[in-house]
């Protein structure tokens, strides 16, 4: 079998040579959604359908002379232009989204070239390259396995969940024959997109790219997968019964007009109603029925919130640099959106709240004699010590003596051996090995020495065995003196010792031998070569973090593999472990039922010893208790928890499957980029709720003018066209006005938003229909009074063009100066942080200087002519008391509907 050591891989001649023969191990691109269809589908929307059955009638009544051509023109290029930019900012928000992603989720391997292990891109591996495979990793091409044992899951390949063993290929230039669904099984072949489950092992590549098995099947495995998130769908439900409210009020407001026409215009008279109705006026019923038609269609527009989808597109575009700027790639939207609301997070010690870099401190014997450094040690034990550790590892030395391969904790290990001792040669072959988890937290490898046998070995093999003290020390009979002799071994004094250690943060580390061969479990006759310390330096971004996250109404449990001594040093020094605060260890956990577990929940702040199927439990136990659960994990055991929590967070130097599982990834695996994600779930939640609250207190506005202005002698208070552009620009415009909202630190002060609140709260609730009948009041009382219209004249005689044309400003005006009160919708202060989204000043001004010059423009379109200069300084500034009435309401609502309190750790509400 080849050694990890021994190979050298291709040369950089070799590489080019070989992708320019056999192509490279990019896959051909996934067909996307065109603009165009895009832009086809969205004209396939029902409330598309209608207004093209209104622009239909439109043109109909034109011809008949019933109406002006102009009008039909209108609604067409209205209809397309509000069409064009949904379907415009749909698709280039969804190509940035899913471009961040793929730029961020870019796979790398290590592959021996030139002599040595580098890091590549998936995309640059050829066929010949050797490639180094770990557990949680993706198999990157189809090739052969050369060195080491595998068990690899091939779900995406052949269905099976269940993982199957790969081990080293011995015949040269290996070939199958075996059917396609039969090859999967072959024992010493790899498939592309298949998951390292355990062990560690030298991939051969033989095919690359669309020659590989999965790249034969590329199109079928496509991701076809379009369900909303539940998000999306709370505001699909939302959108839907606003629609149902919409077709409600267009049939009642259709009703309503007709009965005015019918009987209220004609006092109550039968005789007159049935005059109105009889052939010889049928045009006049004719067209008070083309009019009952449009008003319906106009109400429709209004109501049905048309840019809400868009809106989230755009709010999570604007976002996704934001978030990878801060070291955050979201994967799927329900988890920025869930982040904001949990109340509870389990996060790893190791990496996350540590640097997770470990360096030897120090080694104790067998006799419990501490060294700090090895060659400190006496010489004979110093050779058994180096000898177990080099040839019990699968780290390899790279070109600039970086250590690559193994996990952490081993290249921790390896580093406490001189360097010179590391470019020595080894001379052990590997019969059998046993990898590390965190199951079994031991690994044994079973060696056959070729030559210069060490002189404290009593045959041609042996077996080393490294892990849990806890779990190795009780098999130990004997221990290495320091002369290299066995010596009778004293479990408690070592164990007392270790203790000590393990109160300071330090991580102890077993180191033993047995007589060979291996079993498939650990030993139970073992000699103890030493205990080694070694230490993971606390972040010192953690703590602030940690208390960030407290004082955000979220209990934070640390859950780490490492003896409770260890846990309750680190969870002490970073403020987890404060007074009344629990720490288990996974055997205690086991004792308890999980009723009792969740009775224990508030209290507990460590969990020491976990196992993989602990973190399960714990999610699953918090969600009975309808609490919103986040994990971290970076391992393959994680992947079930992370799949099973409400927001799985993998880390960034974590496998692969362990990614894929997750729904956000932070990149660079620190505690403070989790709060970070917390923040952003919780501010892109707030800003969606805003453009709601804007929207709809447009819609209810309309609403009401539109039905009541027939009665007040106006058909048609706003036009289809005005009320169209009244969308086109509110959408969109406002969209990006509030997608802009800056992630405010005051937000981590405030309690997780509950699992099952409505997405309109009742402060929500009072700002639109507060609001909204004020603005329409406003509006309504501008069409009755006389004195309104005295004061837009020509030529000293009130104008009714121009007076409409100041009513449309008047109106838009109202609800642009009302995105000043959305954004702040907890503080009468309008100016609080507004220059923090410099985008929003930008979009409100755009809106007015898009609303003067189209008023110059928009002619017969619009229904619009100009106005004077004094005329838009009355419109301006009666349009601005919306801005001081708001300021009332909030006082108001505020006093009779308090704000939640804020989060505290120590008095926030317990599930």
């Amino acid at each position: 079998m080849v050694k990890f050591q021994d190979i050298k891989g291709l040369t950089d001649k070799e590489v080019e040579a070989s992708r320019e023969k056999n192509g490279t191990n990019e896959l051909p691109p996934r067909e996307i959604e065109s603009f165009f269809d895009k832009l086809k589908d969205n004209f396939e929307d029902p409330i598309i359908r209608i207004l093209m059955v209104a622009l239909g009638i439109t043109i109909f009544l034109a011809f008949l002379g019933y109406t002006d051509w102009i009008e039909g023109f209108g609604i067409f290029v209205a209809v397309f232009l509000a069409t064009f930019v949904a379907t415009y900012s749909e698709y280039k928000n969804e190509n940035s989204f899913r471009d961040l992603q793929e730029q961020a989720s870019r796979i790398e391997n290590t592959v021996f070239r030139n002599g040595k292990p580098i890091k590549v891109l998936a995309s640059q591996i050829v066929a010949g390259d050797y490639v180094l495979l770990q557990a949680g990793d993706k198999v990157p091409a189809d090739g052969k396995i050369v060195s080491g044992e595998l068990m690899v899951v091939q779900a995406s390949l052949s269905g099976e969940q269940d993982a199957v063993r790969k081990i080293p290929c011995t015949v040269n230039n290996y070939t199958t024959d075996k059917a396609e669904k039969e090859i999967f099984a072959d024992p010493y072949l790899c498939f592309r997109d298949s998951v390292i489950d355990d062990g560690e092992a030298v991939l051969k590549v033989d095919s690359v790219g669309k020659k590989t098995e999965y790249g034969k099947l590329a199109e079928e495995l496509a991701d076809n997968e379009t369900r909303d998130s539940p998000l999306q769908v709370k505001l699909n439900d939302l959108a839907d019964g606003v629609a149902r409210f919409g077709y409600t009020g267009a049939t009642l407001i259709a009703i309503s007009f007709l009965f005015k026409q019918i009987v209220i215009d004609n006092k109550y008279s039968l005789d007159a109603i049935k005059n109105y109705v009889s052939l010889s006026n049928w045009h006049v019923a004719f067209h008070d029925i083309v009019t009952c038609l449009i008003l319906a269609i106009i109400v429709i527009v209004v109501a049905v919130p048309e840019g809400l989808p868009m809106m989230i597109a755009i709010v999570l575009a604007l976002n996704m640099r934001k978030l990878l700027k801060a070291n955050v790639l979201v994967r799927k939207l329900l988890g920025i959106e869930a982040a904001g609301s949990l109340n509870i997070l389990f996060v790893d010690k190791t990496g996350t709240l540590t640097r997770g870099v470990f360096e030897p401190q120090m080694f104790i014997s067998g006799n419990v004699k501490p060294y700090q450094k090895i060659d400190q040690v006496p010489e004979e034990l110093a050779n058994i010590i180096v000898f177990c550790l080099k040839e019990s590892t699968s780290v390899v030395l790279g070109g600039d003596g970086a250590l690559i391969g193994g996990n952490a904790s081993d290249r921790a290990l390896l580093s406490f051996v001189p360097k010179n001792a590391l470019k020595l040669k080894s001379n052990t072959e590997s019969v059998k090995e046993i990898l590390f988890n965190s199951a079994r937290k031991f690994s044994a490898v079973h060696l056959a020495v070729q030559k210069d046998k060490p002189r404290f070995l009593t045959s041609n093999e042996i077996v080393i065995i490294k892990g849990a003290p806890d779990l190795i020390l009780p098999n130990c009979t004997s221990c290495y003196d320091e002369q290299g002799k066995q010596v009778p071994f004293k479990l408690d004094p070592l164990m007392q010792e270790m203790d000590q250690i393990s109160q300071t943060g330090t991580r102890v580390i077993a180191v033993a031998t047995a007589v060979a061969p291996l079993g498939d479990g650990l030993p139970e006759k073992l000699t103890l070569v030493g205990i080694i310390g070694i230490v993971d330096d606390i972040r010192q971004e953690s703590k602030p973090a940690i208390e960030i996250a407290q004082k955000a109404g979220i209990q934070v449990v640390m859950i780490t593999g490492d003896r409770k001594e260890t846990a309750v040093s680190v969870a002490s020094q970073i403020g987890l472990l404060k007074e009344g605060k629990a720490v288990l260890t996974s055997t205690q956990l086991q004792t308890l039922s999980d009723k009792q577990l969740q009775e224990m929940i508030p209290n507990i702040a460590v969990i020491a010893r976990a196992l993989p199927t602990d973190k399960s439990r714990l999610v699953k136990v918090c969600q009975d208790l309808n609490m919103v659960v986040g994990m971290t994990g970076d391992g393959v055991n994680d992947s079930s928890a992370l799949l099973k929590a409400d927001v799985g967070f993998a880390m960034g130097g974590g496998s692969e499957v362990a990614k894929e599982a997750s729904d956000i990834v932070i990149l660079d695996d620190n505690f403070k980029s989790i709060t970070q994600a917390i923040l952003y779930g919780r501010t892109i939640f707030k800003s969606i709720r805003k453009f709601i609250v804007f929207q709809s207190t447009v819609n209810a506005a309309s609403l009401l003018i539109v039905f009541v202005g027939p009665f007040l002698g106006i058909d048609f208070p706003l036009t289809l066209i005005q009320l169209l552009w009244v969308n086109l620009v509110m959408d969109t415009f406002a969209a990006m006005a509030f997608g802009g909202e800056p992630a405010l630190v005051k937000y981590m002060h405030e309690n997780p938003i509950p699992r099952d609140e409505r997405i309109i709260s009742a402060h929500m609730w009072s700002s639109i229909l507060i609001n909204g009948v004020f603005i329409a009041t406003l509006c309504i009382l501008s069409l009755t009074f006389p004195f309104a219209r005295s004061l837009f004249t020509r030529d000293g005689v009130p104008s009714e063009p121009v007076f409409l044309t100041a009513f449309f400003a008047f109106f838009i005006f109202l609800t642009a100066f009302n995105a000043f009160n959305v954004r702040t919708p907890n503080s009468i202060n309008i100016f609080d942080h507004l220059f923090a989204n410099q985008g929003f000043v930008m979009v409100i001004t755009l809106i007015f200087i898009v609303q003067v010059i189209f008023t110059y423009v928009g002619g017969r379109l619009l229904r619009t002519v100009a106005l004077t200069a004094n005329e838009w300084g009355l419109v301006i500034g009666a349009a601005s008391i919306i801005i001081p009435w708001d300021m009332i309401r909030k006082t108001i609502v505020l006093s009779l509907l308090p704000l939640s309190k804020p989060a505290h750790s120590n008095d926030r509400k317990k599930n």
